[in-house]
């Protein structure tokens, strides 16, 4: 990874490199797992606050937080980002179980934070949104 906050995330805390070959592996773990996907960082606006709110995250959430990163801008994490239909960097990605739960895109208010993924956890697994194309009648 080209930036030390992100490259932090696997050299300090630990956190799964996810790619495309172990992708299912990684979301199959037991438990609440979030998928870091910072984009490029010197053109993404929020990747590395994300990349500094991740770690407190997983620490303000006892634990309970399997985290993963997928640092592969332009081959693995655009295949993937494709895959959950989310349509800006950073995003978080949290599914529990090996089935999706939700996303948080761009950096949120930290309460905002604790909400949402508070209400994650217990929320119904569902597909992935997909990129919406409009439709126009003729």
């Amino acid at each position: 990874m080209a930036h030390a906050l992100i490259d932090r995330l696997f050299d300090e805390f630990g956190y799964a490199e996810v790619s495309s070959a172990n992708h299912d592996e990684f979301i199959a773990t037991p438990g609440m797992n979030v998928l870091f996907f910072p984009g490029e960082p010197s053109t993404t606006k929020d990747a590395t606050d994300v990349a500094v709110v991740l770690p407190e995250l997983v620490q303000a959430f006892d634990g309970k937080l399997n985290a993963g990163v997928v640092p592969d801008t332009y081959g693995d994490a655009k295949a993937l980002k494709r895959h959950y239909g989310f349509s800006a960097f950073p995003s978080l990605v949290f599914v529990r179980d090996g089935e999706y739960v939700g996303t948080i895109t761009r950096i949120q208010d930290w309460s905002e934070y604790l909400d949402k993924i508070s209400s994650l956890f217990d929320a119904a697994a569902s597909r992935p949104p997909g990129f919406k194309i409009p439709v126009v009648n003729a």
